[in-house]
């Protein structure tokens, strides 16, 4: 029998067994996964999942889904309330561009990928490659799964304060990574604005504006 990369040999970063994930929840009674088939992986994983599932008026029915795991991430909102400014990212996002982004240049909130980093540590990492600034006292906002239909992702978000002088490098992010990032710094009040238009359009970059302005340093008293 043939071996699978992925399942019983290591595949191009190392991993076997990515058949296994989910086949021992136990959390819900109503849901027991009886198969998980490896659809694809090479960066990240896409799997098949079949299970049963107890409906609400108690009938057992089969179902399955596709989740693409691509581990989970950190986003974080560097503020600057005494210059009422805040500190985003622009760079060209593929997938937006082929599904009718005008350019695919995105302007967005400093994020990235857990790795094998806990959240902070992550999100510290991302705000220096990408935006050129070290983080001090960090605020831990939300956790949100941003695409629970398809995409396992949690999402941790967080804000920080920064000042010009703490922008101690360029930013840009990692040419071994291959990113090109620019660096953009707005006022609070024109980025809320540019939501409200349509040119901020990323989820995470719009629920981290709103929260400043709602609840937290661009909250009313709190300026």
């Amino acid at each position: 029998m043939a071996q699978i990369p992925g399942i019983d040999v290591p595949d191009t970063r190392g991993r076997t067994g990515l058949d296994r994930a989910g086949r021992d929840l136990d959390g819900n009674p109503r849901v027991r996964v009886t198969d998980v088939e490896l659809v694809a992986t090479a960066w990240h994983v896409l799997r098949r999942t079949t299970f049963e599932y107890r409906r609400a008026d108690g009938t057992w029915v089969t179902e399955a889904r596709e989740t693409y795991d691509r581990g989970n991430g950190a986003t974080i909102l560097l503020h600057d309330v005494a210059r009422g400014t805040v500190l985003l990212s622009r760079q060209f996002r593929f997938p937006v561009y082929v599904n009718g982004h005008p350019d695919g240049m995105l302007l967005e909130a400093a994020a990235g990928l857990l790795d094998e980093d806990d959240a902070e540590t992550a999100i510290r990492r991302e705000a220096e490659e990408e935006l050129g600034v070290v983080v001090g006292e960090l605020e831990h906002v939300f956790d949100v799964w941003m695409s629970p239909g398809s995409v396992t992702e949690r999402l941790h978000f967080y804000a920080a304060p920064y000042t010009a002088a703490d922008r101690r490098a360029g930013g840009g992010g990692l040419a071994e990574k291959g990113e090109d990032i620019e660096v953009v710094e707005l006022p609070f009040d024109e980025a809320l604005r540019m939501v409200d238009d349509g040119r901020i359009a990323d989820a995470k970059t719009i629920m981290l504006l709103q929260w400043a302005a709602l609840r937290g340093p661009f909250a009313p008293g709190r300026r």
